[in-house]
């Protein structure tokens, strides 16, 4: 019960934080299955209620077998509270995106119902690594890069520095027959494709530790996007949001800047996840490149103008 113990040790820090309850997001795959195990196990020692939340998402035929099948795996292990959930999946922005907010739907939901402590979600470093992976193939900045937080707020992620190679042993030493989906085979995918093609090359032609090390590179990126999100926060704390002057953004350093122009972009009114690095260039160049050039346009009817010497921020 090797593996089985340093999921174990991965979660006990947060069950001894918790008063009541945690919630765990299941799928019926090893990650998933492994982590219910180690919480299960570890709770016990603790007084800690655990409530399981099986989704199921409805995307293949016999869905709902598969999800019974999970929440019979953990009952076999000795959890009582297991709840399945069929969730509808309006395909809008992708399979991957579409099926991920249906999800976070019913967690949400289940997160009012039960009032938990935490809410565990089964990433582990092979997740991280494939994120950042990806976000460098897009060209993606610092907070993309810095992939998925342990800590984000009322979700844990507990198993994100443990690889997939250890969940699956769990599940052996426990008996468990985890699912495979299906989704995570298609190269339609590109998540599905820096997996089983990218990742395998670079621990082959660069040496082993490749998944590490992107893991580590992530954490590393997120304590500096994060220090740098704290210097654009205090900049607005001292500053008019709305009417910014030029010279005094044009002394930050780029990377603050930039932070700067879209949470004043964003709190005018541009929708969440509208505003691109195009976007924000046109407005940085109102400060750094200005020749007299009009108002920039933005989602979301925002417009961007330099007036006297300062940022004017409208929407309409």
């Amino acid at each position: 019960m090797k593996s089985t113990l340093v999921l174990r040790q991965a979660v006990k820090p947060w069950l001894e934080k918790a008063s009541a309850r945690v919630l765990i997001g299941v799928s019926g795959g090893a990650d998933s299955l492994a982590l219910a195990v180690a919480t299960h196990e570890e709770a016990q020692h603790n007084g800690v209620e655990v409530i399981v939340l099986v989704v199921d998402h409805g995307l293949q035929e016999g869905s709902e077998k598969t999800a019974q099948s999970a929440a019979d795996n953990l009952k076999k292990i000795g959890l009582e509270k297991i709840e399945i959930v069929r969730v509808n999946v309006e395909i809008v922005d992708g399979l991957e995106a579409s099926a991920r907010r249906a999800r976070y739907g019913a967690f949400e939901e289940a997160i009012i119902r039960y009032s938990p402590d935490f809410f565990f979600l089964a990433h582990t470093k092979n997740d991280q690594a494939e994120t950042v992976l990806l976000g460098l193939a897009r060209g993606s900045g610092t907070r993309s890069l810095s992939g998925m937080a342990e800590d984000n707020g009322i979700y844990i992620r507990p198993i994100l520095h443990i690889d997939r190679g250890t969940t699956e042993e769990v599940c052996r030493e426990n008996n468990l027959t985890a699912w495979v989906d299906p989704h995570n085979s298609d190269e339609s995918y590109a998540r599905v494709r820096a997996r089983k093609n990218v990742l395998p090359i670079l621990e082959k032609d660069l040496g082993p530790g490749i998944i590490d090390a992107l893991s580590r590179s992530a954490r590393i990126l997120r304590e500096d996007a994060d220090a740098l999100d704290h210097y654009a926060d205090d900049f607005l704390k001292a500053k008019n949001s709305e009417d910014l002057d030029a010279e005094l953004l044009a002394a930050l350093p780029k990377a603050v800047r930039s932070r700067v122009l879209r949470r004043v972009i964003l709190t005018a009114g541009s929708p969440t996840g509208s505003i691109t690095a195009h976007h924000v260039a046109a407005v940085e160049a109102l400060i750094t490149a200005w020749h007299g050039q009009g108002e920039v346009s933005l989602p979301g009817g925002v417009k961007v103008g330099r007036i006297s010497g300062r940022l004017s921020l409208s929407q309409g």
